[in-house]
């Protein structure tokens, strides 16, 4: 059989890459599909991968603003010739759905629809954004909602990274999905006895994610922050923080572990379409204080801030605050540290197991399985 794996572009090892990887351990000898691709930035496990590049892949430079080449997207991705395959399995949260797959079975694993264009459009385009960016984005923007509709027919089956997701896809391209949760590579993780003063935001620097609310919570709170992350923001947000606040860039393996390990609490400040950070935090057996929307309602057991007496139920991995606001992070934030004795390093770390990868990866090969069996048994009957 062979199989196609495409990904939107492979910069970094966030969320979507960190799936990738099962993907590419299940179809090891699969041909990977991505629009941009910096070797170094990615692990040896997808690098060891026959990677295709597109055409903007030799834009000169691009390194430094492949983000703002959002209009030539739909085209570059439709340039790949996928001809002969058996199955294609594309990762996406921008394009990646958006290939023609000819005979082959198309199943889009989708982190989110197109959100540059859709609910988080504002954030994108916001008024940090240069008047050009604005301009542009709002000509290219309707383009890019037909596009992204348009081509959610090519795909046969939809699976989602959450029910979030889910509801999405059934909104915008009135299809069912499939929910199959992200992967936490549990052993990459652990408990640590005795935890620092500070908390951590692992994020990258990008208007979504809402590090500027994280931020200026501090800034009031004067409370130690460290930012694990990098991005096209880390300028403007280095210039609104304190001196309570350091910034790291981009960090991994035993140092983002010993973080995890060492902090009071992950601060988790936007709304994620899933978000395998918070679960890294609680396998590391430390709790999450998140902006209660997203997929955080599905991976973050909520303590009840206003019951002062016992908690029954599943014991709580973290505190969500209602409001995307600073003052509703910091109410946040001094509840956790009047309460935070009722936090189980243990329950938390049990909790996260739930999402390993080899579940994960089990649940991928059955549904695949699965489905090229129905596609085997309607050509017959054809």
């Amino acid at each position: 059989m062979r199989v196609a794996l495409v990904h939107d572009w492979l910069t970094g090892m966030r969320g979507g890459e960190k799936c990738l990887e099962v993907f590419c351990e299940i179809f090891p000898k699969a041909d990977l599909y991505t629009l941009f691709y910096f070797p170094e930035e990615v692990s040896p496990t997808i690098r060891a991968m026959r990677v295709h590049a597109s055409w903007t892949n030799r834009l000169p430079g691009v390194k430094r603003y492949y983000r703002y080449c959002l209009p030539l997207f739909p085209g570059a991705i439709e340039r790949f010739d996928l001809k002969g395959y058996d199955l294609v399995l594309s990762s996406s949260h921008c394009v990646a759905k958006g290939v023609f797959p000819h005979q082959a079975v198309h199943v889009a694993y989708l982190h989110a629809p197109m959100r540059y264009v859709w609910d988080m459009y504002d954030l994108y385009v916001g008024p940090d954004s240069s008047l050009l960016g604005r301009a542009g984005m709002a000509l290219w923007r309707k383009y890019l909602q037909r596009w992204d509709i348009r081509s959610s027919e090519r795909v046969h089956f939809f699976v989602a990274n959450s029910n979030h997701v889910a509801a999405r896809i059934k909104k915008l391209y009135r299809r069912d999905a499939t929910v199959i949760y992200p992967p936490v590579s549990l052993e990459r993780f652990y408990i640590r006895e005795v935890q620092e003063p500070f908390y951590l935001v692992v994020s990258a620097l990008v208007p979504y994610k809402r590090v500027d609310v994280a931020i200026e919570a501090f800034n009031k709170l004067r409370l130690p922050l460290k930012i694990a992350g990098d991005g096209p923001l880390r300028k403007t947000l280095e210039k609104r923080a304190g001196s309570n606040i350091e910034f790291l860039g981009w960090v991994r393996g035993e140092v983002l572990a010993d973080l995890y390990a060492s902090c009071q609490a992950l601060i988790f400040p936007g709304e994620e379409e899933f978000g395998i950070v918070p679960l890294e935090a609680q396998a590391s057996g430390r709790p999450v204080i998140a902006y209660g929307r997203g997929g955080v309602l599905e991976t973050v057991v909520p303590l009840d801030l206003s019951n002062t007496g016992s908690v029954p139920g599943p014991k709580p991995t973290g505190i969500l605050f209602r409001d995307a606001t600073v003052a509703s992070l910091i109410r946040a934030v001094q509840g956790y540290q009047k309460r935070k004795e009722l936090f189980d390093s243990g329950a938390l770390r049990l909790h996260a197991s739930a999402f390993s990868r080899d579940r994960f990866k089990e649940r991928v090969r059955n549904y695949l399985e699965e489905r090229l069996r129905d596609r085997r048994g309607l050509n017959k009957k054809c």
